[in-house]
């Protein structure tokens, strides 16, 4: 038993190890950390009640339910706390929506793993069942979970359209649990698939999004502090920005046009406090707080609310938003 244990419950563990080791810009709060594996445990027991009740009502067999259906309520189940994080902007990076993502499935996967433990342990006595569990399911769950979270913030950082997003991660992560479930190919090359496949491409995925956001931080602030420099020296009309903003003020009341500029100024100014917030933290250094960041954020928002839906659109080619840029923000709240 104590065997059994081990290897069909430790290896996902091991591996969200291995993630948050190689998050080395430590975008990861521990307090969201803690709340994803709490509801891979919550998403875990809603499935077993809900792929119970399917089973009985929908009058379909075991292997049927479990390869077409059981990935569909599964797979929603834990991705629900993960959209709902996107949506909140409390993940801005394909990082760590892979390791919350893999967080929840760990949990997901731990729960059905105990369940089989205790229920099946001694009529699947074969050790290799719980290889298959640990290595593969447990994996697999973990792995469709954090492909989702991949997929979504990858198509949110390119400006993609947030249903077709949401659409194509769940679909990805979905097919791939059920094809798994389906055992189209042996059980045991199953496992070995799933345990190169998953671990190597994330960490390929991780080195790759860790180069891409040191160059958007290096590069970025530079424009920044090049622009905000402009903008306190009264010569921000000399700028390609500024000129941008001269070519659409004939469009838009005095008022608001004042209101645009000092919302580009404040909000390149909290941009730029928020990149060092993330360079600081890589170093494991601690930024000193300031006392004026909330009622900045406050003055931006109302700021956003004054220029109205056409002006914020008019200075987003300026401000280069996405949805990285806007979580940022959320680090200095």
């Amino acid at each position: 038993m104590g065997i059994k244990v081990i290897i069909s419950l430790i290896p996902v563990f091991l591996f969200l190890a291995m993630l948050l080791y190689l998050d080395s810009l430590k975008l990861v709060s521990k307090m969201l950390l803690l709340i994803c594996l709490a509801w891979g445990v919550v998403s875990a027991s809603f499935s077993f009640f809900l792929n119970t009740f399917l089973i009985k009502n929908l009058g379909l067999s075991f292997e049927t339910y479990s390869g077409f259906i059981a990935p569909i309520v599964e797979e929603m189940l834990k991705m629900g706390l993960l959209l709902f994080l996107i949506r909140k902007k409390r993940i801005g990076f394909m990082i760590d929506g892979a390791i919350y993502g893999f967080s929840i499935g760990a949990t997901f996967a731990f729960c059905e793993n105990l369940f089989y433990l205790f229920h099946f342990a001694e009529a699947e006595a074969n050790i290799m069942v719980w290889i298959i569990r640990g290595f593969g399911t447990a994996v697999m769950h973990c792995g469709t979970t954090a492909i989702f979270g991949i997929i979504f913030m990858s198509a949110l950082n390119r400006h993609a359209n947030l249903a077709l997003a949401m659409l194509s991660s769940a679909l990805a992560a979905i097919v791939i649990h059920g094809a798994f479930n389906q055992f189209l190919i042996s059980p045991l090359i199953s496992t070995l698939i799933v345990l190169i496949l998953i671990p190597v491409s994330m960490s390929l995925i991780f080195q790759a999004n860790e180069k891409s956001i040191r160059n958007w931080l290096e590069m970025e602030f530079d424009t920044e502090v090049s622009l905000l420099r402009m903008i306190n020296k009264g010569r921000f009309s000399e700028t390609k920005a500024g000129l941008f903003l001269l070519s659409v003020k004939h469009h838009f009341p005095k008022e608001v046009v004042l209101d645009m500029y000092c919302y580009i100024s404040l909000y390149f100014e909290l941009s730029m406090k928020a990149k060092c917030y993330i360079m600081l933290k890589e170093n494991d250094m601690k930024m000193v707080p300031d006392p004026e960041i909330p009622s900045k954020l406050r003055e931006l928002k109302a700021l956003e609310k004054a220029i109205g839906r056409a002006g914020y659109l008019a200075i987003t080619p300026i401000l280069r938003v996405s949805h990285k840029d806007l979580w940022k923000l959320s680090l200095l709240g």
